[in-house]
């Protein structure tokens, strides 16, 4: 199956600065070690198929919108192109970066890190060998510096610091201007903004003060240095940079208290005023700040998730609102100043808000804690995702939204389904509910529960839709309700441990559920609930799956063992030895190695393929396996994630951290206490919160196959990833002879021969020669060329046709396609309706989407024309003059009655 990584949903924002594109429609967030770009005008997400090796900490975007510079936390940069979405080069800054910014002319960029700043040349559209060269290195500050600023010249550039002071410095050695600084703060300067055209500065600091200095300088007063003064500064620089092995750069130390002698005719500042954001006695700490020059709009984000809205210079408030609960970390203004754009790291929040009209563009969160579990609808339209944090999102595959949320449970959810129908979602939770919530109306119809409050553990649904099955952790039976009437029909005993997993037969009336117990159980609903039959295993059985065929039923238990039974006859099939392959990594505090670790480790969730022929295995590491279960071998493992910022990432401990007293890792800094660090106990599912560095845990908690066969998602603690086929990579021909090349398939064409030129395309397998054949037959020939195809080929057009609605505009067209190759050929393609199942769920998932947007526009242009009409026979009437009059009098006495 070569699957390649195609979607982040569900992890919308983690850390780092938020940034909107060029044309301001898009905008660009940081999820753990990848960067998602939303596109707000045309209502899609995308995530980048590249990764930084850990979280990313900061971004800078080239004004031309070509290019990202994505630093992570150790000062690793990636530069990255937004066309091509691929990596051109990697820098390492040795360092944690504070932030990073590019001039606006895109000739240089600005990078902070320590107390310095470094200036580099942007890189070129040629190719060079090292696209990062220093260029100036810029001292001052005595602590670490946090924000840049540029004019809109790139003459000059001010940074600041965590040490209260604000640096001016330019970006070329001016006469007048080398560096300057400002004070006049109590505290960490968070941000800092020129005036448009001007260097005029406003600083922002943590306690939410804001100082306005004026310059009395414009841009255009800045003198070149004299070349005799240049080129002496460059010969005592020579004479430093022999001794050295590598060129340093220009280096510019700028002193807090220069003398007399070297600020005389100098750009000079003053403070002009000094505004306080919060009211006498709040304690508010402002954590974040943007500034939109043209329309001298400030935005001013606080811990307590409240932001502000200000007109500069005068300090006018627009508006104050309250959009979380946790700290605003990032802020970002588009270009015409439209939108603003927040994130909270806390929450995972995404918001875009655009101000004049007070209302959403953007409202976006992921699951508050790790994701639990997740269901495809039967068309692989949407998924639905259960969280640790009582939520139930439904996703969009397409948009990679999540378009609703359902918050009535209250404890972590513990798995989720769709019904057969794809407008029903069940969930079942710890809180000992079982919860129906209907698509259509976004509602909680249905609410099951047990006669004895019991704590559910996982769910299963009939392929009708209509018997609802729940097993209990702690009572050790399962539950079961009518989804018709809401009453519990049945109570199955016989286990005796909690009750792990059920997947109900999707072609007959069978539940089966494992257990702790080592056994799974069948189930005959026809039966009168009997145990048909006990599959009696060697461990605790974690989860159980059926085929999408009904005949085979794979078992994952708890010493890593996959078996396959023939259900019907309770006869073992085969196994597959798992454990070596899920190569689980070392966490931080294990006292153990990653090798004796994974003796006790296993597959926790399983799933089959559409087609019945793979299985795919996840568990407590950061890999996928995928199984041929015909042959049992392992076929491809995946890497799920290459983020170090989680836990158990590495098999072997990082020499680096290690001590003559243990792993660094078990020094808590700032913990107070002489004892360390304490060992989490066994069977801890996250870290100890109540640390200060707390590092997620790698894991994959659910695995589902698309049912349309194109696509399988995993949630993991990274978010929900979704890995889609990749088709377009691979040559691949079928029953391909030597007389079929693209020219023969051409002159058939011209011979007008259609079915002949389709099956060749079709054999050569090119897609874009497919395409050309099918929209070369002429619409009303369809019906003679769908008749005379052979059965092979019927699924194969039936495959693209499904593919080619996704792209194409020629709608109807294809309509007439699908409809006459269905008409002809259904009654053949019943007969093997199981191998077909994908494909067709696949031509009706994109069948379903082109109809729910074109019935709205049909149904938005379809009232225009009503009105129009109305709006042209009123018009058309014409009033007597005394009846005008008297409507007159009735206006004025309502309006009166009204006042």
């Amino acid at each position: 199956l070569p699957s390649q990584f195609s979607g982040l949903l569900g992890t919308v924002y983690r850390r780092g600065n938020l940034s909107f594109t060029r044309d301001g429609s898009a905008l660009i967030s940081p999820v753990g070690n990848r960067i998602s770009v939303f596109d707000l005008k045309n209502n899609k997400c995308e995530t980048f198929p590249l990764a930084t090796r850990l979280n990313i900490v900061c971004v800078g975007l080239s004004p031309d919108g070509s290019l990202a510079i994505l630093i992570d936390e150790e000062g690793a940069a990636l530069l990255v192109s937004l066309i091509g979405k691929c990596v051109i080069h990697h820098f390492y800054f040795h360092k944690p970066v504070h932030s990073v910014s590019f001039s606006p002319d895109g000739k240089k960029f600005v990078i902070t890190k320590d107390n310095v700043a470094l200036m580099y040349h942007a890189p070129g559209r040629k190719r060079e060998f090292n696209a990062f060269v220093l260029d100036k290195t810029y001292y001052g500050p005595y602590d670490e510096t946090t924000c840049i600023d540029w004019t809109d010249d790139s003459k000059c550039f001010a940074v600041g610091s965590k040490d209260m002071s604000t640096w001016v410095f330019g970006a070329e050695r001016w006469a007048n201007l080398i560096y300057y600084s400002l004070g006049g703060h109590k505290d960490i300067i968070v941000a800092c903004f020129f005036e448009e055209n001007s260097l005029d500065l406003y600083t922002i600091s943590q306690d939410a003060a804001l100082c306005v200095w004026q310059c009395d300088t414009e841009l255009d007063g800045l003198k070149p240095m004299p070349p005799k003064d240049a080129a002496r500064e460059k010969n005592a620089e020579k004479n430093d940079e022999e001794f050295l092995e590598e060129p340093k750069g220009e280096e510019i130390r700028g002193k807090a208290n220069p003398n007399e002698q070297e600020t005389r005719d100098k750009v000079k500042y003053s403070r002009v005023a000094k505004y306080f954001f919060n009211k006498e006695g709040d304690f508010n700490n402002l954590t974040s700040a943007a500034y939109h020059k043209k329309t001298h709009l400030l935005v001013t984000g606080f811990a307590s998730g409240i932001f502000h809205l200000h007109e500069l210079p005068d300090f006018s408030l627009i508006h104050s609102l309250s959009i979380s609960d946790q700290r605003i970390a990032s802020i970002s203004i588009n270009c015409t100043g439209d939108w603003i754009a927040f994130g909270c790291s806390g929450l995972g929040q995404l918001l875009v808000w655009e101000w004049q009209s007070e209302s959403y563009v953007l409202k976006q969160q992921g699951h508050f804690n790790s994701m639990v579990s997740l269901a495809y609808s039967p068309d692989g339209q949407y998924i639905v995702t259960g969280g640790e944090d009582g939520k139930v999102k439904v996703w969009n595959t397409s948009s990679s939204f999540c378009f609703v949320t359902f918050t009535e449970h209250t404890s972590g959810i513990t798995a989720v389904t769709f019904t057969s129908n794809g407008y029903v979602i069940l969930s079942a939770s710890l809180d000992g509910t079982v919860r129906a919530f209907d698509l259509h109306r976004y509602r909680n119809f249905r609410t099951f529960t047990s006669p004895r409050p019991s704590q559910f553990s996982c769910l299963a649904v009939d392929s009708s839709g209509e018997i609802v099955s729940a097993g209990s952790q702690d009572s050790f039976e399962i539950f079961i309700w009518s989804m018709q009437s809401g009453r519990l029909l049945d109570v199955l005993s016989g286990h005796e441990g909690p009750i792990s997993s059920l997947s109900f037969n999707p072609m007959k009336c069978v539940l089966a559920s494992a257990s702790w117990d080592k056994t799974v159980k069948l189930w005959d609903m026809l039966d009168s609930w009997r145990t048909k039959e006990t599959l009696i295993l060697n461990s605790d059985v974690l989860v159980v799956a059926f085929r999408p065929d009904g005949k085979e039923l794979a078992v994952a238990a708890l010493n890593g063992q996959i078996t396959f039974w023939d259900h019907e006859n309770a006869v073992q099939t085969g196994s597959i030895e798992g454990r070596h392959d899920l190569q689980m990594g070392r966490k931080e505090l294990d006292k153990i190695t990653a090798k004796q670790a994974a003796k006790g480790k296993s597959f926790t969730t399983l799933c089959y393929s559409a087609d019945g022929q793979s299985v795919l295995a996840g568990g407590l590491s950061k890999f996928v396996c995928i199984y041929n279960v015909k042959e049992q071998i392992l076929m491809k493992k995946f890497e799920i994630s290459c983020n170090f910022s989680l836990d158990a990432m590495e098999e072997y401990l990082d020499r680096r951290k290690m001590t003559e007293f243990g792993s660094m890792a078990l020094i808590d800094e700032g913990a107070g206490g002489e004892d360390g660090v304490a060992i989490p106990l066994p069977g801890v599912k996250r870290g100890d919160m109540s640390y200060r560095h707390f590092k997620p845990e790698i894991r994959v908690t659910c695995l589902r196959f698309s049912p349309t066969g194109r696509s399988w998602a995993a949630t993991t603690t990274e978010g929900l990833l979704i890995y889609s086929l990749d088709s377009g990579l691979i040559f691949d021909p079928f029953e391909l002879d030597i007389d079929v090349t693209p020219s023969n398939i051409h002159k058939t064409l011209h011979q007008k021969e259609y079915t002949m030129a389709i099956i060749m395309a079709f054999k050569l397998n090119e897609k874009k020669l497919i395409q050309e054949v099918i929209e070369a037959v002429p619409s009303n020939e369809i019906d003679v060329v769908c008749s005379s195809l052979p059965d092979l080929y019927v699924e194969k057009v039936l495959e693209f046709l499904a593919s080619a609605f996704e792209i194409s505009c020629h709608l109807e067209f294809y309509l007439i396609w699908a409809h006459k190759l269905l008409m002809l050929h259904g009654q053949k393609l019943k007969t093997r309706s199981v191998k077909l199942l994908p494909v067709i769920q696949f031509l009706q998932k994109s069948i379903q989407r082109h109809f729910e947007d074109v019935s709205k526009l049909c149904e938005w242009n379809i009232y225009n024309i009503k009105y129009t009409l109305a709006v042209s026979q009123q018009r058309g009437m014409k009033r007597l003059a005394e009846e005008t009059l008297v409507d007159e009098d009735d206006l004025d006495s309502d309006s009166d009655y009204l006042m």
